[in-house]
């Protein structure tokens, strides 16, 4: 019986955990042992005897549980002890920050491992189940959205009172993904008076069906600016001046401002200038979801909060899933569910297809390299 290992995340401000109790049924009721590191659940507010009550097998390390995998899931990329207790040709998935992170593929190919990038994880009907980019994201826009109410300082929603009527905040999304979408909904439901804008024309409806304003310089550029895979493409100099320049105007009288806008395997675009979050009213924010990836906001700081000459807040807050970390566990647990069926043979034998598309596309490292053409030197 194949061995699923699940260890403790080691990366900084990491809360989240790649199995539940849920899953572990699952993943037993599919012909899976698991083993589950003590204190893996804690930032999830799992308790081991969860663990045990559903099936896993506690161990007490991390070399421990990784050196019994026939295949480790994580959340984020193992670090080097867990790398080194690896047995060669374990398979590891996780969300390994493959452009970024390339020492971690580079340390995975030399033990052997044969690494999945749930990052790539191609955008198919048949993989929508596995798409841990969306489930993460639409739990960041929604934090998003209620850090940025928590820092405002002031009521979203309009309230009429017998003192007087309060006029709801104005809220501005800049990147309508997912998580853009779900900040939409979030600050609607909330209250809020909520414009957006993307570079992609399918977006707009989107925006509209959700009770916001679309707000976007909608050129012959703009009508082409969707990738057959469904993001967004760079845009031109020219399109970019022209965007900033409609949206000049309109981020001067928001109250809150969330960027989402990120392209796979590059630094984020830059959406809000100095100039531009300088023209705010005192106690504005805005909120950075792309800080991890260099920012959209200029002066946007990872792990911080910059309150600026204006009285404008730059939130820069990572791994906003984190911060539920309950609900992004169970969601991104329920992706690699469906991951590892991909492992199984229809008569239930362990012995994955790598010519199988999803795993095709998501496979990095195998053989003691890194095999991914878009990380090839």
């Amino acid at each position: 019986m194949a061995v699923i290992a699940v260890t403790k995340e080691r990366r900084a401000g990491e809360t989240r955990v790649a199995v539940t109790p849920e899953t572990v049924k699952k993943l037993i009721g599919a012909g899976f042992s698991i083993v589950v590191e003590a204190g893996a659940g804690a930032g999830a507010s799992i308790p081991d005897s969860d663990y045990e009550a559903a099936g896993a097998t506690l161990a007490k390390t991390a070399a421990d549980a990784a050196g019994r995998a026939d295949v480790l899931f994580k959340v984020r990329g193992p670090e080097a002890d867990e790398i080194k207790a690896l047995k060669s040709g374990a398979y590891v998935v996780a969300l390994l920050n493959p452009h970024n992170d390339k020492a971690t593929l580079e340390a995975l190919a030399k033990q052997g491992a044969s690494a999945f990038a749930m990052e790539f994880v191609p955008r198919i009907t048949r993989a929508q189940v596995m798409d841990a980019l969306s489930s993460q994201a639409n739990l960041a826009g929604y934090r998003a959205v209620i850090e940025a109410s928590e820092a405002y300082g002031r009521a979203l929603p309009m309230m009429m009172t017998p003192a007087g009527t309060i006029a709801p905040a104005k809220v501005f999304i800049m990147g309508v993904g997912v998580a853009g979408l779900q900040a939409i909904a979030t600050a609607r439901r909330l209250g809020a008076v909520v414009t957006a804008t993307d570079v992609r024309p399918a977006t707009k409806e989107q925006v509209e069906s959700l009770g916001a304003k679309f707000i976007a310089v909608e050129d012959e550029e703009f009508q082409n600016a969707q990738t057959a895979g469904g993001y967004a493409k760079e845009m031109s100099a020219e399109y970019q001046a022209k965007q900033a320049e409609l949206i000049t105007g309109h981020i001067a009288k928001q109250d809150v401002v969330i960027t989402t806008a990120l392209i796979p395997g590059r630094p984020a675009p830059r959406l809000v200038t100095a100039a531009q979050v300088a023209s705010m009213k005192p106690g504005s924010v805005l909120v950075d979801l792309a800080v991890e990836q260099g920012g959209n906001v200029e002066g946007a700081k990872l792990g911080e909060t910059v309150v600026t000459a204006n009285g404008a807040k730059i939130m820069g807050h990572a791994n906003l899933p984190g911060r539920i970390a309950a609900d992004s566990s169970a969601l991104y647990a329920r992706n690699l569910v469906a991951f590892a069926d991909l492992f199984r043979t229809k008569e239930g034998a362990f012995a994955p297809d790598l010519e199988d598309e999803i795993l095709k596309a998501s496979l990095v490292t195998h053989g003691g390299a890194v095999v991914h053409p878009s990380l090839k030197a």
